[in-house]
């Protein structure tokens, strides 16, 4: 039990691990707003509401967007786009692998192979099927990395087996002005979320065209087929039909208030069907009132808000930023972190949130959860450190001190941390608290996002060449994925987060 905080036990039954690496550029040399204090708090400052609060919303056959101008920013972070919008390659339209699209776009799919067509009962007719049980169930069955591109205002869709990028995708109709910066995919990698900071506009895509929608009832899916082919935005209207929905948040309006800190839940466990049904996205943001943040639960089929948990006192760090890094546990519990500020959890039972304060050193940036639960956060300029949920104190890892971004944690007691100071990815041991190494990547520029797949992977971004493949018992052993365009990214890219949460 989390002491001084609640009189839940988390109820482990399943092995977890989650991760959120998150952040604006920053270059080594900031030393911040600091974030005092120590590890105690008090389960306060937190007000659930339900409903959409003032914003715009448009699922797939609608065409109302909002257009809210993009705001000034008095916040350090990344360099203003320079690039241009790419010009539209013509559109490709391919046939769905069925016929037909399907009405419930967040049920997630099983595989087709006899182990785990059907859910297996005992003599007593009940299913034993729970997640974890076999391949394919409940599990992902294609896997992709998300990677933004900022300065273009769109997402690639790379293959994380073969190396390739199939896709890009506009993240919304204003360009390299949507300045993405995040994506989470679902837990059964069929759909991705990407954040656009400057515009406050959330957009969902579908990975496999089975889900996407036949919009003009052609009998065909038009949708980008390669990474050159951008399909554009009419108006207010998308012509990718692999686009399901996008939504307008009401942000303050400043850079640092856009959305980022973000991740899916697992849902809802289905024994009959060995599925994991209508799971939703916790999306972070600032409103008009920047002493309030926002965490905003989004129905994963629609976009539509269902809940809002208002954080009173938003004080603390770079506090004109809002919510800047989530991570889901075993419980569905969400964690989350403010830029250099407060440690925050949300119950997944009755959305009552703990805060803790952490010591004005821990510059957070990246955070995510190992397979324990453990929080683990990334300072800039700072050390790495962790959380003990037992102890409610902080730990640092001794003799880390740089700009480390993202934070990643593998299914083998690792966790990897993104390095702008040496450029490369640090290895730490999860149980120890030690370094085990520093990995140079060669050629490295500015390490972002980590993340790691649904086979253990560890994926790394630069933000100017492209993504590192890195497999976590070898880590010599690396392939680089060349992407064009600059790469400001971060969170769950490979749905590998929520995944890895239900390995039995």
């Amino acid at each position: 039990m989390d002491r001084g905080w609640s009189s839940r036990t988390p109820a482990w039954w399943i092995a977890c691990a989650a991760l959120l690496a998150c952040g604006d550029s920053t270059s080594t040399s900031e030393s911040g707003a600091s974030a005092s204090g120590t590890g105690h708090g008090a389960t306060t400052g937190a007000t659930a509401m339900t409903g959409d609060a003032g914003t715009d919303s448009d699922s797939r056959g609608s065409d109302s967007h909002g257009s809210d101008s993009d705001g000034g920013s008095t916040a350090t972070d990344a360099t203003e786009p320079t690039g241009t919008q790419t010009s539209d390659a013509s559109t490709t339209s391919v046939d769905p692998t069925d016929g037909s699209t399907t009405g419930d776009p967040t049920t997630t799919s099983t595989t087709t192979s006899p182990a785990t067509d059907t859910a297996e009962s005992d003599t007593t007719g009940e299913p034993l099927c729970e997640p974890g049980d076999g391949p394919g169930v409940g599990r992902i069955e294609k896997s992709y990395l998300w990677v933004a591109n900022s300065d273009q205002g769109s997402v690639s869709k790379v293959d994380t087996q073969t190396l390739l990028e199939l896709a890009r995708y506009r993240t919304g109709p204003e360009g390299p002005g949507e300045d993405p910066s995040r994506t989470a995919v679902s837990g059964d990698g069929r759909f991705v979320v990407i954040n656009s900071r400057r515009t406050g506009r959330v957009t969902m895509v579908a990975a496999n065209v089975e889900d996407c929608v036949d919009q003009d009832n052609d009998g065909l899916i038009s949708t980008s087929q390669s990474p050159a082919e951008l399909l554009p935005w009419s108006g207010d209207a998308w012509l990718d039909e692999c686009v399901l929905w996008s939504r307008k948040l009401p942000i303050l309006g400043t850079l640092g208030s856009g959305p980022r800190a973000v991740t899916w839940t697992l849902g809802t466990w289905n024994q009959e069907r060995c599925a994991w049904e209508d799971p939703d996205v916790w999306i972070g943001y600032l409103p008009a009132r920047p002493e309030l943040a926002h965490m905003a639960r989004l129905d994963g089929k629609t976009g539509a808000i269902e809940e809002t948990v208002i954080i009173d006192d938003w004080l603390v760090g770079w506090s004109y930023y809002g919510p800047y890094g989530a991570a889901l546990d075993g419980d569905q519990d969400v964690w989350m972190t403010g830029l250099r500020g407060e440690l925050v959890r949300i119950h997944a039972e009755d959305s009552a949130i703990d805060r803790w304060l952490p010591p004005g050193n821990l510059q957070f940036y990246g955070m995510t959860v190992d397979p324990e639960g453990r929080p683990w956060m990334a300072g800039c300029t700072g050390p790495v450190s962790t959380f003990d949920r037992e102890t409610e104190t902080f730990h640092v890892v001794p003799d880390t001190s740089s700009c480390f971004r993202g934070v990643g944690a593998d299914t083998i007691g690792h966790v990897w941390v993104a390095d702008n100071g040496a450029c490369g990815v640090l290895q730490v041991d999860a149980e120890t608290r030690e370094v085990v190494a520093h990995h140079p990547l060669l050629p490295c520029e500015t390490p972002i996002g980590v993340s790691v797949d649904s086979e253990g992977y560890v994926w790394v971004v630069d933000e100017w060449i492209g993504a590192w493949k890195i497999d976590p018992t070898n880590p010599a052993s690396k392939q680089l994925v060349e992407i064009d365009n600059q790469h400001y990214t971060y969170s769950d890219m490979t749905g590998g987060q929520i995944a890895n949460i239900i390995i039995g």
